[in-house]
């Protein structure tokens, strides 16, 4: 163990620390070089896209290429940020603090190494730098706390966001342009100026619907009257439920048509049928009520 890591007992390996930003220099590159040939590919694609009419794919797929474009603006800062701290190794291991010349750098690797999944090394960096200067320094670059200087451009770049309708117009006629193509761009105007819809609170506005009924259902100028339901006469044997039932539609004023009518007739028939029937129920109720008594009164006789 040196010297430094003896006092301060929080040692940042150099030799580790140079090979980890070789390599994440080296992979930047590799990725760089790969990421340009896609996003030619994909430009060409929607040039394609443009060109055949089909702007609603090309809407979609220029947000892909927007992010694609992020990530490689972000990796060049990277880039840049090891470079220059591969640089400075010595410095770092000969002071206990981060130099203020290099707070940018390394609270800017700290910041993008979990949100950069194909660079590896440099999650080996920031637990380095997890050694050197403890999970406080390293906490405040990762929240991006008010004393950090994590680079504004990566915090941008490597942003999880949808992009704005400016910005996908501004690539698609980069892209038209690009490809000389002569692409009218107003109904994309018009679709990325369009307001979202408020899937939870509804629609705005509501449509004034109108029924239209069938022809069997309309009414006819003499059935529109009002005419008033007359009750149906009280007979001996009908029960308290129907009284209060017709007095009830004695006082109810509706307008009927020839229809309603033939209605009303059967449900008048269906409770007269229903008047005959508990009636014929409690006459055979009493007739075997009676049959039972003279069974009785013969059996005490004998």
């Amino acid at each position: 163990m040196s010297l430094l890591n003896q006092i301060f007992n929080r040692g940042l390996i150099g030799a580790k620390c140079k090979t980890c930003l070789t390599l994440a220099i080296s992979r930047i590159k590799l990725l760089q070089n790969k990421r340009d040939m896609q996003l030619k590919l994909m430009r060409k694609e929607i040039a394609q896209f443009l060109q055949s009419g089909q702007e609603p794919i090309a809407r979609i797929r220029v947000e892909h290429v927007i992010r694609e474009q992020n990530i490689w603006a972000a990796y060049e800062i990277l880039e840049m940020f090891c470079e220059f701290v591969l640089a400075r190794v010595p410095i770092i291991e000969s002071q206990r603090e981060c130099p203020l010349e290099l707070k940018e750098a390394v609270a800017s690797i700290i910041f993008a190494s979990p949100r950069c999944s194909d660079l590896p090394d440099l999650l080996t960096v920031r637990n380095l730098f997890t050694t050197k200067y403890g999970k406080d320094f390293i906490s405040a670059a990762s929240e991006l706390r008010p004393d950090t200087s994590v680079n504004r451009t990566i915090i941008e770049k490597l942003s999880v966001y949808t992009p704005s309708g400016d910005m996908k117009l501004s690539v698609l006629k980069e892209i038209a342009q690009e490809y000389n193509i002569s692409w009218d761009s107003s109904k994309t105007e018009a679709e990325f100026n369009k307001r979202p819809e408020d899937l939870l609170n509804g629609p705005k506005q509501i449509s004034n619907v109108t029924t239209k009924l069938p022809e069997s259902h309309k009414e006819s100028p003499k059935a529109a009257n009002h005419v008033p339901i007359k009750p149906p006469t009280n007979t001996a044997n009908s029960n308290p439920t129907k009284v209060n039932q017709s007095s009830v539609e004695g006082k109810m004023v509706i307008p009927v048509s020839s229809e309603s009518n033939d209605v009303l007739e059967r449900a008048r028939a269906a409770i007269a049928a229903a008047d005959r029937a508990s009636a014929a129920a409690r006459a055979a109720a009493e007739l075997v009520n009676v049959n039972f008594n003279s069974r009785t009164l013969q059996g005490a006789n004998r």
